[in-house]
């Protein structure tokens, strides 16, 4: 990314970086510069929770007798 480009945009470049964790290059004069976050955020963090999942081995599932809940 361009010093320019940097300058037109910087506050949504700036969310991004916080948001992603990714780090942005700047090129300036032939020189290179690194946007970051100085606390990446965890991936795992960023999951949504879904507790209608059901969480465990999913051999354990192949062996449960659905017959009572069976309908046509």
């Amino acid at each position: 990314m361009t010093a320019s480009a940097l300058r037109r945009d910087i506050y949504r470049i700036l969310d991004r970086v916080l948001e992603s964790g990714e780090p942005v290059i700047i090129e300036r004069n032939g020189r290179r510069v690194r946007i970051s976050a100085e606390d990446v955020p965890s991936r795992l963090e960023a999951l949504v929770r879904r507790p209608e999942v059901v969480v465990g081995n999913s051999d354990d599932f192949v062996h449960l007798d659905w017959f009572d809940e069976w309908t046509e």
